[in-house]
């Protein structure tokens, strides 16, 4: 297989685990257990809870490592209490904040429109969103998984410039697949990711739509985590439960590392 021009992305989101002084432990766990630093033809970020944002900026500062938020208000600000902006985020250090993870849409009512939002509140304030698309249990057992992709990818990228297109990467986590052990098979994971780069394409023309990374999220693990890294169309992974393990999140990311098999094509 021809290897592609995107860069895996592995990103490890901690959810609302870590949130003090451990967070900065866990980091540093992290890079002993990378040698250090991140490993070249990978890029590897850390995605705490807010309140260990700064601590962990802290301790992986000129490592490589890149730190994200797992989350940002459509607002720069105002009367919005217990919500994060994104030019806050960028002014702690984040490059990347997840937009619509599945758990926002589900717990938080974040619909299509809000998403969207967050994506354009990411961008003005220089972050790299991370789109999250995915199909429920019930939306993939009646068939509509393509459709609920196409639909949230469309949504969250409506309007977007080939500037802004630049800086997007897209998340494919189908839910039924998210913390519950239960894994898409590397073909289904194929299959949902080549979904998400057609929506992209009709959205941002074939040229822009290329330089999208696609992760994929779902129940990644070091077991598993080669298979799908392989799959056609997967460049990364979005790590859940497994990130919380410094050894396990970093075998993932040599994993990622050493799979430059990805191909450009249909992906």
């Amino acid at each position: 297989m021809a290897p592609s021009s995107r860069l895996p992305l592995v990103m490890g989101n901690w959810k609302m685990h870590r949130g003090g002084p451990d967070g900065a432990d866990l980091a540093r766990a992290v890079l002993a257990a990378l040698g250090g630093r991140a490993p070249a033809g990978v890029e590897v970020v850390l995605l705490p809870p807010p309140t260990a944002i700064a601590p962990v900026a802290d301790a992986i500062r000129g490592t490589g490592v890149r730190l994200g938020g797992q989350s940002c208000h459509a607002a720069e600000k105002g009367a919005f209490t217990g919500e994060t902006a994104a030019p806050f985020l960028a002014a702690l250090g984040c490059g990347f904040v997840l937009c619509g993870h599945s758990e926002r849409r589900r717990l938080s009512g974040e619909d299509d429109a809000a998403v969207a939002a967050r994506v354009r509140a990411a961008l003005a304030a220089g972050l790299r969103p991370v789109l999250c698309v995915g199909e429920t249990l019930e939306e993939r057992d009646a068939g509509a998984t393509e459709a609920v992709i196409s639909r949230q990818v469309a949504a969250g990228t409506a309007g977007l410039d080939a500037a802004a297109a630049a800086r997007l990467e897209v998340a494919y986590e189908p839910v039924w697949a998210i913390g519950t052990g239960r894994t898409a098979t590397p073909a289904q994971a194929s299959e949902g990711h080549g979904t998400a780069r057609e929506a992209l394409s009709r959205g941002l023309g074939a040229a822009a739509a290329s330089a999208v990374r696609v992760l994929y999220g779902g129940s990644v693990n070091p077991g598993n985590a080669e298979a799908l890294l392989s799959a056609p169309g997967v460049d990364g992974a979005l790590v859940g439960g497994a990130s919380l393990e410094a050894a396990g999140f970093a075998a993932i990311v040599k994993a990622a590392a050493a799979v430059r098999a990805v191909p450009a094509t249909g992906g």
